[in-house]
């Protein structure tokens, strides 16, 4: 929101209260409180008829910094993400004549005592972040509408750059930009988003999250171009300042307080294959796709019913439709004794015609309306209400009937939906704002379906398809992008928004191999099915069209074979990255500059990728095969060309289907797996060591997990002269590789290999 008219003036309805001066501060069992006055006071009588603004900084975690202001304190508190911090770290608070400094590890904020000049700085160490002073923190009202909000703004410097807002699929760089944290069945091609994530991330190495629950409006660089502004309605205004150093240390330590991805079970990063959405289909159907890949040597982990699994207008009811599927128990055995693991479509909507709207009802379990009603809609399903997960009883009446699914052999759940919360008229059961639970809402539902999973299951066998998220749905893995179309500029936005939910500490992220609406051209499936299986999770789905590959041309059932076999062949290094994601927070799918974050070439890139510290991920998005790409220093190894390229600059090439550029990072050690058409397997079994170019003095380690993440097999090597020397912990057999065409003598001893380099 603007409450500006250019630089010097405010909109003419907007009457501000500023923090002008420091006037005195209170420490109180480790919380640091400052007072801000509206004006300078030159004398006692300045004191009168004047606003203020109470300041509190106080640490959760070690070099993260909490930060409220607020104008009149005797108002409703409204829900806030709390920071879930194990141990209250050591702070420190002095001050001299000049100034106030709350310390938390190496974080500092510098209050300043100068009369008529309000400013924080915040520092990590001696590196200076950001700052709020001059016309930035405010309470703000507006003449017209009363309308309160409280406002602050924090600087950027030159050359600053920011990510992040949730999984956002406009620029990627969101400098510029006005952005509304407002979760929105949207699709992919807007500004709306389904996951609006209040945390943006720097290239200077710290992050900031609004802790507001409902709505929160950002200004980034947009009204003042130097300044960050965010705002919120009503008397209060919180914000976690994270510093971690670079992004990938702030990332770690977002997480470490807000929450960590789960490890999704290994099956669930093969390949899944669904029935679409309006398509026809029935176990004959269904099953004639299943042999259709087996046919073709195409390997397949996940089948997925999607919404007509159950009866139209009924949705959901938890019931399989008996005229399509009159045997569902014994259907699910039948493609269990396949090797598959099976997910069906959910939505935590009743719609009136389904025998659970009138027992939702009864019971108290639908969000109601003040007069007492329950709330319904046509929009979707025919009156529809919405289950109240705000009340334990609705929590567990909706758990068992997703229960009696897995009684029956369902693996997991897409949690769809969960974004069209109202907000007018509307009394939750636990009295929560309505306009907090619109957001927040989705973290519930999707809780309440992985707790299930979780203790049914098991931990670590437990995985989400979810499309909603706000702060802390990271926790459920894993997420999809949403509703995008079958071209390549929206195969383009589609991953400008995996990249941007990635700055947000979202570990596991998928999408909709070759787009849902429209049906894809077979270029475009084919390009589409290298990026899928290059990501953390892999899915065909559609909406009125089916998306195997028979349908499309013989060479897409041949790149898509291809492609389900390099992944499960990459499992030993994908599984380790999950296990990192789950222990650490930093995702799987990484911008460019969270790996690179000193290579400014790296800053803005949106149309490639990390997968972890190893791959270079380039999607095709040219019917040419022509793509122009960015590599950092050193010498890089495509796997799938077998070409070797020396970064430091930009490349471009032309590929066909069987390749694209995907390069092995320099001195890497790359564990493949001896397994090609599965994804769970033993992954230090017989496995490969690919070690890419060495440079003198190199020095690099890595872990195989098994599958329940647990370290099996450690492996170093280091280079020294002309010789490479690999030591290997652990394992079932294991052989080293180096490049083709890099001459090379690999002999191998005990736990060692020696590899001497021509």
């Amino acid at each position: 929101m603007k409450f500006t008219n250019g630089f010097w003036l405010l909109k003419d309805e907007i009457q501000p209260l500023y923090a002008v001066e420091y006037a005195g501060h209170e420490l109180k069992n480790r919380e640091l409180t400052v007072y801000a006055v509206g004006k300078h006071v030159a004398d006692r009588g300045d004191c009168l008829n004047i606003g203020m603004l109470t300041v509190r900084l106080y640490s959760p975690a070690e070099n993260v910094l909490h930060v409220t202001a607020t104008h009149f304190e005797g108002g409703a508190q409204k829900h806030i993400f709390a920071a879930a911090a194990d141990t209250a770290p050591e702070v420190s608070v002095t001050e001299d004549d000049v100034a106030v400094v709350y310390q938390t590890g190496s974080l500092r904020a510098v209050i300043s005592k100068e009369p008529n000049h309000w400013e924080i700085d915040y520092y990590d160490g001696d590196r200076y972040l950001t700052r709020t002073g001059y016309r930035n923190m405010a309470y703000m009202t507006n003449r017209d509408t009363d309308g309160r909000y409280m406002v602050e703004q924090l600087g950027l410097t030159p050359g600053e750059y920011v990510y992040g807002l949730g999984e956002r699929y406009t620029p990627f760089v969101k400098n510029g930009q006005s952005v509304e944290i407002w979760n929105e069945d949207g699709g992919t091609a807007s500004e709306q988003t389904y996951k609006n994530i209040p945390f943006y991330l720097t290239n200077r190495g710290y992050g900031v999250l609004v802790d507001s629950l409902g709505d929160v409006e950002f200004e980034v660089a947009s009204e003042k171009v130097e300044e960050v502004q965010f705002s919120v309605k009503g008397e209060r205004i919180g914000y976690y300042l994270i510093a971690g150093g670079d992004p990938k240390g702030t990332i770690e330590r977002y997480t470490g307080v807000f929450g960590r991805p789960a490890l999704p079970p290994a099956w669930s990063f093969g390949l899944w294959l669904t029935t679409s959405f309006t398509t026809n289909y029935d176990e004959e159907t269904t099953s004639s796709f299943i042999q259709g890949m087996a046919d073709r040597a195409i390997p397949l982990h996940v089948f997925h019913f999607d919404c007509y699994w159950m009866q139209a207008y009924q949705w959901c009811d938890f019931v399989w439709d008996p005229k399509t599927f009159p045997d569902p128990e014994g259907m699910i055995a039948r493609y269990h004794e396949r090797g598959l693991k099976i997910c069906v479509w959910i939505n935590p909507y009743i719609g009136q015609k389904s025998h659970l709207f009138a027992e939702g009802k009864a019971a108290g379990y639908l969000v109601k309306k003040k007069d007492g009603s329950v709330w319904q809609t046509d929009l979707w399903q025919a009156g529809m209400g919405l289950v109240d997960f705000t009340n334990p009883d609705a929590v567990a009446w909706y758990r068992d009937k997703l229960k009696a699914l897995l009684d029956i052999g369902v693996d997991c759940f897409k949690t769809d939906f969960g974004e069209r919360i109202p907000v007018r008229d509307i009394v939750w059961h636990d009295g929560s704002c309505a306009e907090d639970m619109h957001n927040y809402y989705t973290y519930l539902y999707n809780q309440a379906v992985f707790e299930l999973l979780e203790q049914e299951k098991g931990r670590g066998n437990a995985v989400l398809f979810a499309r909603s998220a706000t702060v802390g749905g990271q926790q459920f893995p894993a997420h999809w992008g949403g509703d995008c179309s079958a071209t390549y500029s929206s195969m383009a936005e589609t991953l400008r928004g995996g990249l941007s939910l990635a700055a947000c500490g979202f570990g596991f992220w998928s999408h909709d191999i070759s787009g849902f609406e429209q049906t894809a051209t077979p270029d475009i499936y084919k390009r589409w099915c290298q990026f899928g299986l290059l990501s953390s999770h892999s899915r065909l789905h559609g909406s009125s069209s089916y998306r195997v590959p028979w349908l499309f041309d013989d060479e897409a059932c041949v790149v898509l074979k291809e492609m389900v076999e390099l992944k499960c062949r990459l499992m030993p290094y994908l599984y380790r990255l999950a296990v990192e994601s789950h222990e650490t927070g930093v995702p799987m799918m990484r911008p460019m500059f969270v790996e690179f974050p000193d290579d400014r070439s790296c800053l803005p890139l949106d149309m490639q990728y990390m997968m972890g510290e190893s791959l270079l991920v380039a999607p095709v998005f040219e019917e040419t095969g022509e793509v122009e790409y960015y590599l950092p220093k050193g010498r890089w190894y495509n796997l799938l060309t077998g070409e070797t390229l020396t970064g430091g600059g930009w490349q471009k090439g032309r590929f066909d289907y069987h390749g694209m550029p995907l390069l092995a990072a320099p001195n890497t050690i790359l564990p493949l797996g001896a397994c090609c058409t599965k994804p769970d397997y033993d992954f230090a079994q017989d496995v490969t060591l690919f070690l890419t170019e060495f440079e003198d003095g190199a020095h690099a380690c890595t872990f195989v997990p098994d599958m329940a993440g647990r370290c099996v097999m450690e492996i170093e090597a280091v280079r020294e002269g002309q010789t490479i020397t690999v030591s290997v912990q652990g394992g079932g057999g294991w052989e080293c590789r180096m490049p083709d065409g890099c001459a090379a003598k690999i002999e191998k001893k005990g736990n060692q290999a020696v590899i001497t380099l021509n």
